[in-house]
């Protein structure tokens, strides 16, 4: 098998929410748009994220056409957590977990946009014990 690109798709509330969410914080840019599709790409990345209206005819099969679910992250890895957590945060955005680190080395904070969804940067760092 050749997979030439990757995508994930979210049914949301509003599309443009969490897409303006994702180019504000993030760096995301607008790759395409119509009518309660946003779709972004980010510039070191060679995958996208889309946004979809909930409710959209186009979306098949409808019988899997609600909202995206709990437990639901998009996942950023990062060089700089703690000053990406301090810009983030001090432009408003909502913060649902400051950094914090696991015992494996993982450091994190998750952010959550207007539709909800959860945003989270990764860092890793050296096992703390």
């Amino acid at each position: 098998m050749t997979i030439t690109s990757f995508a994930v798709s979210l049914n949301v509330a509003d599309a443009a929410v969490s897409a303006e969410f994702a180019q504000q914080h993030f760096g995301f840019v607008e790759a395409m748009a119509a009518d309660g599709f946003v779709s972004l790409s980010h510039p070191g990345l060679t995958s996208n994220v889309i946004f979809l209206d909930v409710g959209l005819s186009t979306f098949k099969p409808s019988s899997h056409a609600g909202a995206a679910g709990d437990g639901l992250l998009l996942v950023l890895t990062v060089d700089d957590l703690d000053e990406q957590f301090a810009r983030i945060a001090a432009s408003g955005a909502r913060v649902v977990t400051k950094p914090e680190t696991e015992p494996w080395g993982e450091r994190f904070c998750q952010f959550a946009d207007g539709n909800g969804v959860l945003w989270q940067l990764v860092q890793w760092v050296d096992s703390p014990g």
